[in-house]
C-alpha cells in the first residue's frame, strides 16, 4: 500500500511513548502472530472476539493431555491426585490474581455466559417475583441481556435499561434514577465490547448497595486490559472467560461473594456437586464444588493457570500505557479518512474502535480488510440495543491487544482507505 507516511511519522509531533513496551519480544511469544494470510503479514485486530495464546498457554493444555491427565475429585490413583492437587492450584491463582477473599468464592465455568446464566438461575429465580425489577444498560453484550429477559419471562420480574448518550457512556442521573425499592439486581459490563466504554463499575456498586442491591460485573471485556480487584470494586458477582484472557476456550470465571454462593441452590445436577445421594434425595456439596457439576473443563483449566502466570510476568502500568497509546493513534489514522465516524467516543476506554463509514457496509469492509491480512469484526457484535440506539446496523471494529503494534494501527488506516476507494 502507498500514499500513506510512515504511522510514526503521521503522529502529532513531539509524541513519544510514556512507558517503554517491548511488543517485538512480546510478539515472539504469540506463534500465530508470525504467520502470513493472502500473502499479507497477519494483522490481528479481532481481540474483543477472542484472544490469540501465547506459546506458555498452548505448551500447558498439550502437556496436560501429554503428560498430566486424568479426572479430578474422583480418583485415589497418582494421576488423579496430581490433577486433582493441579486444577484447585488454579482456582487460588485466579483468586489472588483478581483478589477475591477465598478460593470458595471462585467457580469454574465453560465462560462469561454460563457464569451470567448461573447468577440469573441461581440467586436470581428463588428471589424474584412479579413487580420485581433488573437494572441494566443499554450497551449490555447479548450475554448479560437474554439470561434476565428469560428470568424476567419465569418469574414475572421486570428488566429495565440504563440509557447511553451519544458518547457512549451510562447516563448517571437515569442509573440513581431507575435504582429504586423494587430493584433486586444490577447486571453491567465493565468494558463495553462494541463501544470500548469503561464503566465506573465502583461508583455504580457503591450506588447500588445503599439501595440494598447486589451487582453483577460482566468483566470479559475488562481483564485483558486492566488488574481487577474485586474487593476495591466490592461487586457481588464478577464474570470472565478465558479466551479473551489470552487462555483456552471452554473455561470461565464466576467470582461470587461467598455469602451469596453459600445460599444459592446448584442449578445444574450431576457427579462433584453433591456429597451423598440416595434414591430419596441428594445432599449438595459446598460452594464452590456445587456449581461445577459433570467432568470439568480440566485442560483448561491448566491453560488459564498459564495465562495467569503470563499475565503475572507482565508489567501492567506498560501494557496500559501501550494500548493508550494503541488507541490514541488508531484513532488519530482513522479520523483523517473522510467519511469515517467512530462510534463510542466515551472519556474511559479501552482499545476497541467501534467506526462506520459513509455509504459503505461494515462487512463489505471487513472483506477488503481480510484480503489486506488484516482481522477485524463487522456486524452487532452481539449488541444490537447499542446499534439500535445509534440508528446503525453495525459496525466495523478492530479491537487491540498488548501484542499490537503502532505500524499495525497505520496498516489498519491504510487498509482502509483503499477499501473505501474501491467501494465508494
Amino acid at each position: 500500500m502507498t500514499g500513506t507516511p510512515a504511522p510514526a511519522q503521521r503522529f502529532a509531533p513531539g509524541f513519544a511513548p510514556a512507558i517503554a513496551w517491548d511488543v517485538e519480544r512480546i510478539r515472539g511469544d504469540f506463534p500465530i502472530l508470525s504467520r502470513q494470510v493472502y500473502d499479507q503479514p497477519l494483522t490481528y485486530l479481532d481481540n474483543a472476539a477472542s484472544a490469540q495464546k501465547p506459546s506458555s498457554v498452548i505448551e500447558a493444555v498439550g502437556n496436560c493431555y501429554r503428560q498430566e491427565y486424568a479426572n479430578v475429585h474422583r480418583g485415589i490413583h497418582f494421576l488423579s491426585e496430581h490433577a486433582s492437587a493441579a486444577y484447585e492450584a488454579v482456582r487460588r491463582q485466579v483468586q489472588e490474581y483478581i483478589h477475591a477473599s477465598s478460593p470458595r468464592e471462585i467457580v469454574f465455568v465453560r465462560g462469561t455466559t454460563e457464569a451470567i446464566n448461573l447468577v440469573a438461575q441461581s440467586y436470581g429465580r428463588p428471589r424474584l417475583g412479579p413487580w420485581d425489577e433488573i437494572l441494566i444498560t443499554e450497551m449490555e453484550h447479548h450475554s448479560n441481556i437474554v439470561p434476565w429477559q428469560m428470568l424476567c419471562e419465569q418469574t414475572g420480574a421486570r428488566l429495565l435499561y440504563v440509557p447511553i448518550d451519544d458518547r457512549g457512556e451510562l447516563v448517571r442521573e437515569e442509573y440513581e434514577r431507575l435504582l429504586g425499592p423494587c430493584t433486586r439486581l444490577v447486571a453491567v459490563t465493565h468494558v463495553s465490547n462494541a463501544l470500548g466504554t469503561v464503566n465506573d463499575i465502583r461508583w455504580l456498586v457503591e450506588r447500588a448497595h445503599a439501595n440494598g442491591t447486589p451487582v453483577l460485573v460482566d468483566g470479559a471485556q475488562a481483564i485483558p486490559h486492566m488488574p481487577i480487584d474485586v474487593t476495591r470494586l466490592d461487586c457481588d458477582f464478577y464474570a470472565f472467560s478465558a479466551h479473551k484472557f489470552f487462555g483456552p476456550t471452554g473455561i470461565g470465571i464466576l467470582y461470587g461473594k461467598e455469602r451469596h454462593l453459600e445460599n444459592m441452590p446448584p442449578w445444574e445436577g450431576g457427579g462433584n456437586m453433591i456429597r451423598a445421594v440416595t434414591m430419596a434425595k441428594a445432599v449438595y456439596n459446598e460452594s464452590p464444588h456445587r456449581f461445577e457439576a459433570g467432568t470439568p473443563h480440566i485442560a483448561g483449566v491448566m491453560g488459564l493457570g498459564a495465562a495467569i502466570r503470563y499475565m503475572e510476568s507482565l508489567d501492567p502500568v506498560a501494557l496500559q500505557a501501550h494500548e493508550a497509546e494503541l488507541l490514541q493513534h488508531a484513532s488519530a489514522f482513522l479520523r483523517e479518512i473522510p467519511g469515517v465516524r467512530l462510534v463510542g467516543t466515551a472519556e474511559r476506554k479501552c482499545s476497541l474502535l467501534s467506526f462506520t463509514v459513509d455509504g459503505i457496509h461494515p462487512h463489505d469492509l471487513g472483506t477488503v480488510l481480510d484480503q489486506e491480512g488484516i482481522a477485524i469484526r463487522a456486524g452487532h457484535h452481539c449488541s444490537m440495543p447499542v446499534m439500535e440506539r445509534f440508528r446503525i446496523p453495525a459496525t466495523a471494529r478492530a479491537s487491540f491487544a498488548f501484542y499490537n503494534t503502532i505500524e499495525e494501527a497505520g496498516r489498519l488506516a491504510d487498509a482502509l482507505r483503499k477499501a473505501v476507494r474501491l467501494l465508494s
